[in-house]
């Protein structure tokens, strides 16, 4: 199938491939557009089934970006790449060059960030040979202390303080104490919303198919590890993915015992009809591409000029976006989603 007749090309403005038959280097970049500024987004390293799978998701993600800066007031537009490989067995220094040289290739139109699959200490090896990367320069952190560019920390800050819109929402309380919470996903952003979580009084409910995510999320936060097939269906009050995409389908939401879903994923909706099946079953749903804004805001002000107060004032904007979002949701009786990329359509069209 040709890409330009993919369910999920939308217009997309350029999608690279990339191969380096020395380094075993498959790639792909996908801009989807730049009316606001250059595409940033992250590089994702994945072991995907097909390359169509592949290609599937990088052009989702693209998308996602595009609306998510958009909705977050950031003068950027919307990109993503995905590396073909397992990150834990595949990733060498090769490799990582021979992405940056890619990177360099397509002239600033397009800046990586770190990803499932990839780090700072990736970006900074891609950075050898391109100056089109972010997020690997070390700054004051978010919450006090360091950070060496990681924008983890921010994403989490992000969907912890969406997460309690959200419940200020759906139940009138924003106190998470004794909330019940199951995250689909303990890594970088996961695991750091989950301290967030536990900090504030919540009790946990973990997944991961690594198993050394959840054994230290068990034996730091006190949380219940349960299985990727249970960690949908749970009893529970919230429900944040932290995985991969996809994961509300008509299955999952027909399992679901949440009155609210809020996380870090990327393209948790496996079609805009999930939205509104959501919608329709009384589940409140954080868009994705609002909640989970914190880590592209902490990597434009490392570009701009970066004041963590500022900064930490930006991403707790996501809250009032999304309650803004909710009560529209409430009063037209319209789905969170349509509503979130409404705005974002709109952000961008009063540009041109």
């Amino acid at each position: 199938m040709s890409v330009f007749q993919h369910v999920e090309f939308e217009q997309h403005e350029q999608v690279v491939f990339f191969h380096d038959a020395s380094s075993g280097l498959k790639a792909i970049v996908a801009i989807h557009d730049t009316q606001l500024g250059p595409a940033l987004g992250g590089c994702r390293m994945w072991p995907y089934e097909s390359e169509s799978q592949a290609i599937t998701d990088v052009l989702r993600l693209s998308k996602g970006m595009t609306y998510k800066s958009a909705l977050a007031n950031l003068k950027l537009g919307g990109g993503k790449s995905v590396i073909i490989g397992n990150p834990r067995r595949d990733k060498t220094q090769a490799l990582l060059e021979s992405m940056g040289r890619c990177l360099e290739s397509l002239g600033g139109r397009y800046i990586a960030a770190e990803d499932s699959g990839t780090g700072v200490a990736d970006l900074k090896v891609m950075s050898k040979h391109t100056s089109y990367v972010a997020g690997i320069h070390d700054r004051p952190g978010l919450m006090g202390g360091r950070n060496n560019g990681d924008p983890s920390p921010a994403t989490a800050y992000g969907v912890f303080v969406g997460l309690q819109a959200a419940v200020q929402a759906r139940f009138g309380n924003q106190s998470l104490q004794g909330l019940k919470v199951a995250i689909q996903g303990v890594g970088n952003v996961g695991y750091r919303l989950a301290q967030h979580l536990h900090a504030a009084g919540a009790q946990l409910y973990v997944s991961d198919i690594y198993p050394d995510a959840v054994a230290k999320a068990q034996a730091e936060l006190g949380a219940r590890v349960v299985s990727s097939e249970e960690i949908v269906s749970l009893d529970v009050d919230v429900f944040a993915p932290c995985a991969m995409g996809a994961v509300l389908n008509d299955t999952s939401i027909s399992a679901l015992k949440a009155k609210v879903v809020a996380g870090a994923a990327n393209n948790q909706l496996e079609s805009e009809y999930h939205d509104r099946k959501l919608h329709e079953k009384g589940i409140l749903y954080a868009p994705d591409f609002a909640i989970n804004a914190g880590g592209i805001i902490d990597i434009y002000y490392e570009r701009v000029g970066y004041d963590p107060q500022q900064v930490k004032k930006h991403v707790e904007g996501i809250s009032s976006t999304l309650s803004m979002i909710f009560d529209r949701s409430r009063v037209e009786s319209r789905p969170t989603g349509a509503i979130a990329l409404e705005l974002a359509k709109e952000k961008i069209s009063n540009t041109r």
